[in-house]
């Protein structure tokens, strides 16, 4: 009788779906309708009567992606999806726009940060709750191609992401484009850069961190305004891309103090 109730409690547990995750048509149908912020709908490539739901994701805003049956199940934990799961945000994504009036409100000068394909969700999370503490205006992250913010990351946030507001762009480049329209200046950690501590960040600026493999992508590189850099004095040529965003923004802190 003991092996038979703790291969149900394997069982129960094997099909339990991840916190941040709704399945089920109903529940994600109304999840989407009540207004919580909702990150990403996966929908399966095989399953119909979904128009309804697509609809309001596009409404939301939220990311729409289409996946096989198999991964869906894999997503859903092996719950009963219906063909349809939603994952939550743990907070509502705002515009650059709203990025851009935190600093009007404050009465001083922008200071943001741009993640141009930061993927591990931890990694964000850290870079989160540095931009708090640093006193940053928003974070900007592409739609596609990055981490979201997820239950993972507002618990790597230390709570941050609850205070930082995220604006979720469809392209990098083109917020660059609006952020250098509205006057900020933007700031490319590159190898090839100038040394950081030579540079000065004063005035309206945007940092951009590059994802953790590749850095920055090309036409994100071709845009910024400077490039820089942390000197490596030691056989590894990079760092964790958190460790480096917050060697960055503290020294736009310093200059600043």
């Amino acid at each position: 009788m003991q092996d038979k109730k703790h291969d149900k409690n394997r069982q129960e547990k094997q099909f339990e779906a991840p916190e941040d995750l709704v399945i089920g048509r109903n529940p994600v149908r109304e999840l989407l309708r009540s207004g919580a912020p909702v990150d990403t709908v996966y929908i399966s490539g095989t399953a119909g009567g979904l128009s309804e739901i697509v609809s309001l994701a596009q409404e939301r805003g939220a990311v729409i992606k289409t996946v096989t049956e198999q991964k869906l199940g894999q997503i859903a934990g092996g719950g009963v999806h219906q063909g349809v799961a939603a994952r939550t945000a743990a907070a509502a994504y705002v515009t650059v726009e709203d990025l851009l009036a935190v600093s009007q409100k404050k009465g001083t000068a922008p200071f943001l940060i741009i993640c141009d394909g930061i993927e591990d969700p931890h990694n964000l999370g850290a870079i989160l709750r540095t931009a708090e503490t640093a006193g940053a205006d928003g974070v900007i992250i592409p739609k596609r191609r990055s981490a979201m913010l997820t239950a993972t990351v507002h618990k790597t946030s230390a709570g941050a992401a609850s205070w930082v507001p995220v604006a979720r762009v469809p392209n990098i480049p083109a917020a660059i484009d609006q952020l250098k329209k509205a006057g900020v200046w933007v700031y490319g950690t590159d190898m090839d850069g100038e040394t950081y501590t030579n540079v000065q960040f004063d005035g309206a600026l945007a940092l951009v961190i590059g994802s953790e493999g590749s850095g920055m992508s090309r036409l994100v590189r071709e845009r910024c305004d400077v490039l820089v850099r942390l000197p490596m004095k030691g056989r590894i040529t990079s760092l964790n891309a958190s460790v480096a965003a917050g060697i960055f923004m503290y020294e736009v802190v310093r200059q600043r103090g």
